[in-house]
Parts: C-alpha cells; sequence; structure tokens
C-alpha cells in the first residue's frame, strides 16, 4: 500500500513538474513604454461638426444641370466638411411633386455627393418670411411630399446628417404657420421619422416644440431608448445666443406660453437632450450673450455641433477680434477659430497604461480619452489597437471595449473615458511591437482624427494610427 501512495505521489510531482516547466515556457516576459500625450489646438477635419454654408435650390420641372450648378456654388467651400441645403417645393403647394420634380431632387443629391461633404436638409415652402402664401393648405399636401421623398431620402442616406425642420413655417423655421401645434407637428415628424433610415437625425426648432412632439418631458438616456422618435428628433436653433430669448426660442418673465421655459432651464434641458442628439443653428444678433466667454460657456451647456458660417456677420467679426486668454494649448487664439476647433466632439488621448499579468500570461492596455468640444460623438465608432512589427506581415489587431460616445464634452469636458484590451499573449510572436490607436467612423470609414500634439502615422501597408507605445516580449 505505501508503495502505491509512492509510486502516485512521484507521479503526481512528475506531471506537476512538467506542467511548470510548460507553463514558464509559454509564458512570456513585457517591458512597456506608453508615450507621453498633451492635447493640440489643430485644426481637425472630422465628419459630421464644425462651420456650414447654406446653399438654395427651388425645384421645378425645367430640366437643370445640377451637376454644373453644384460645382460653381461649392466652388470656394473647401473648409467645411458639413453644409445645409434649402430645397424649396413651392411649386408643388397644390399637389403631388412630379416625376420631373422628384428626378431633379434626386439628381441634386448626386450631384452634392461629389462635393464630400455631410448634409444638412431642409425641406421647405418660403424663403420670404411669408409661408402662409406658400405653403400647401392641406396638411395631406405635406405629408403626401414626405411619402415621396423617402425613397430619395433613403437612397442617399449615407450621405445625409440631419433632417431639419418638418417642411413648414417661415424659412422652414416652424413659425407663421397654420400647422403649428403640437399634435400637428407630431403627426410630421412621425410621418417623416416612418420609413426613413433610422440613422436619420430629424431637428426641430424649439425644445418646446421637442417636448410637444415626443410628449416627454425628461430627456433621459432610458427614456429616448425606449422612444425611437425621440432618440432621432434633434434641436436647430436660427435664432442662437440672439438675447435673453434666443428670438422667442425660449420663454422669458414677460413672453411665455406655447411651453417655453426660461433660458436658464432651457439650456439645463439642452444639456441632457443634446447628449444624445445633434444641435446647431446661426448666432445672431451682436450683444452680451455672444461676447466670447458668454458664447464659449452656453456653446458648451447647449453641445453645439454645427454654426452658419456666414451669419451673423457681425457676432462671427466680434469672434475674430476677441483673443481666447487663460493659458493652455489655446491661449491667445482668436475666439471664431477658437470656436471651430470645439464646435461637435474633439477627442485626445490623455494617457496610456500596460499591465502585465505573468500568471495569466495576458496583457491589459488602458487608454485614457478626453472630449475638449462642445459636444459629444453622436455615432458608435470602432476603436482598433494594432501590435505593429516592421519585419513582419501579419500586425495582430485588437478591438478596444468601451463607447467615446459617453464623452459628453462641453461643460462636461473634464470627464474620462478609459478604453480597454485584454490581449493573450501566446498569441503573439516574441518581438517589441509599436501599439497604434485608430478611431474609426464605420459609416464613412474616415479615421476620427484627435487633438493631441501628435499626428497620426502611417505603417505597415498604408495602415494610419497614433502611437501609444511600446511593447517588448521575451
Amino acid at each position: 500500500m505505501k508503495k502505491k501512495l509512492l509510486l502516485a505521489g512521484i507521479l503526481f510531482l512528475l506531471i506537476f513538474v512538467g506542467g511548470l516547466v510548460l507553463y514558464l515556457n509559454r509564458r512570456s516576459e513585457v517591458e512597456a513604454e506608453s508615450c507621453v500625450f498633451r492635447e493640440s489646438a489643430r485644426e481637425l477635419r472630422n465628419p459630421k461638426r464644425g462651420f456650414y454654408n447654406i446653399y438654395f435650390f427651388r425645384i421645378t420641372d425645367e430640366e437643370v444641370n445640377y451637376r454644373q450648378l453644384v460645382e460653381a456654388s461649392y466652388e470656394k467651400d473647401t473648409d467645411t466638411s458639413i453644409t445645409l441645403i434649402e430645397i424649396n417645393l413651392q411649386e408643388y403647394r397644390e399637389g403631388e411633386i412630379s416625376k420631373a420634380g422628384l428626378s431633379n431632387i434626386d439628381t441634386l443629391f448626386h450631384a452634392l455627393k461629389k462635393t464630400g461633404k455631410q448634409l444638412i436638409v431642409r425641406f421647405l415652402y418660403d424663403w420670404d418670411g411669408e409661408n402662409e402664401k406658400y405653403e400647401p393648405e392641406s396638411l395631406d399636401v405635406i405629408e403626401t411630399h414626405i411619402d415621396q421623398l423617402k425613397r430619395i431620402i433613403n437612397q442617399h442616406s449615407d450621405q445625409i446628417f440631419i433632417l431639419q425642420s418638418l417642411f413648414v413655417g417661415n424659412w422652414g423655421e416652424m413659425n407663421g404657420t397654420r400647422y403649428s401645434s403640437n399634435e400637428e407637428f407630431r403627426k410630421l415628424a412621425l410621418r417623416l421619422a416612418e420609413g426613413t433610415d433610422p440613422s436619420l437625425y430629424l431637428a426641430v426648432r424649439m425644445p418646446a416644440q421637442w417636448r410637444g412632439i415626443t410628449r416627454l418631458r425628461e430627456p433621459s438616456k432610458e427614456n429616448l431608448a425606449q422612444d425611437g422618435l425621440a432618440a432621432r428628433l434633434s434641436l436647430y436653433n436660427d435664432g442662437m445666443l440672439g438675447n435673453e430669448s434666443d428670438y422667442g426660442t425660449y420663454g422669458t418673465k414677460e413672453t411665455g406660453g406655447g411651453g417655453r421655459l426660461r433660458r436658464e432651464d432651457e439650456l439645463a434641458f439642452q444639456n441632457e437632450l443634446c447628449r444624445y442628439v445633434p444641435n446647431g443653428g446661426e448666432a445672431i444678433n451682436d450683444n452680451a450673450y455672444n461676447d466670447l466667454g458668454n458664447a464659449i460657456k452656453d456653446l458648451g451647456i447647449m453641445h453645439v455641433t454645427y454654426l452658419n458660417q456666414g451669419h451673423d456677420e457681425a457676432v462671427l467679426e466680434k469672434w475674430k477680434n476677441t483673443k481666447v486668454t487663460g493659458g493652455g494649448c489655446f491661449h491667445g487664439m482668436d475666439g471664431y477659430t477658437y470656436i471651430e476647433r470645439h464646435l461637435g466632439y474633439r477627442l485626445f488621448i490623455t494617457e496610456a497604461g500596460f499591465y502585465h499579468s505573468a500568471f495569466a500570461n495576458r496583457l491589459a492596455v488602458s487608454v485614457k480619452m478626453k472630449n475638449a468640444g462642445f459636444a459629444p460623438l453622436y455615432d458608435e465608432t470602432e476603436v482598433k489597437l494594432v501590435f505593429y512589427n516592421e519585419e513582419s506581415t501579419e500586425h495582430p489587431v485588437y478591438s478596444m471595449r468601451g463607447d467615446l460616445r459617453d464623452l459628453a464634452g462641453g461643460n462636461m469636458s473634464d470627464e474620462e473615458l478609459t478604453l480597454q484590451a485584454d490581449i493573450p499573449l501566446g498569441e503573439l510572436p516574441r518581438s517589441e511591437y509599436t501599439l497604434y490607436l485608430s478611431v474609426i467612423d464605420p459609416e464613412t470609414g474616415e479615421h476620427i482624427l484627435l487633438a493631441n500634439e501628435q499626428e497620426e502615422e502611417e505603417f505597415g501597408d498604408q495602415e494610419t494610427g497614433y502611437r501609444i507605445g511600446t511593447v517588448r516580449i521575451y
């Protein structure tokens, strides 16, 4: 009996020692070094953010060379990545849009694709501030127009960022219309949402209209997740920073009604809502509310993604002639450029870390990021971590966990998000690797540029990314 126990003990010891030898041979030793990261003031030409210009197209049955028209219109518009197009349907106010009219709209979108710009699209009937003279006398006609346009909208959805307004109102701004009740606005919004690509945002002119259409008082993440229309319904404000009420966008002590709240309450509402849907428009009327310091503060609270580059010239000139103070990488920059740099999202890396678990033979990689922009990134992104070895043709790629949309920016720009990846070292040949991070917009395939001092580098077979450190496995 003792002999059997002794043999069993020896066998167990041999197995244990053999396993230990195999483990020690398999286990990797790791040396890692992180890059140093600093925020920069550089310009970033990223998708779906920034200043825009407006272009106007009246649709009729007349044949138009839209390729030539668009090329001439956009010839000097070289410093923007988004654009607002206003498509006037006044010709068809009494009935359906004709086949020729629909064909012209489709051809216009094809021509606009060559600009490479993302589109904010506003269908309307009035350019003169006399909407009731021009909009259809029946809501049914507008709904018919919406139904007719859905096929074209979906066909060109990859170009479109936002469908702005609900077709009605002076200049398409949802005022001065006979269809101004919450129920009529809701009917139009639902009609536009139903059957159009759910990735497209809709936009209405006032927070009060948003609440009336959605029937929601609180724009929480949970509420939006349960309501498909609310999750797509964003805001635009063409009276932005114009006065205490943003020219009637908000209520005041003297002028309430229509569900409008006072400025401070409406700003708080936008601060919550526009963490999940975009906000933009144009700043108007040179006054204290758009003095640079006040403008920067409120644009951040409202999470503004896009602004008109051409209006109001007096406000824009004031920003150009005011310098940013307070230190940091933007100190001394003119206010106009500072605002351009901060419209929408502005992501940058603050720190990269590496932790080697010898027992599990794994490497944990973490990358901390912030958003200095006024607004979040609204689309889900793909974040890739590449292990690059110049002596190899194989460059292992790993996905990093973490949702960059959680970085709200604006008055929450100090928030930090940690992206993480857990790498099994047994998959990697023992060598020295340079680690690169890439943030990719899956819809366009474009790389999101980061606001670090370092440039995005090219490596391997024309791949690009931001160097975050080196790892030696031996």
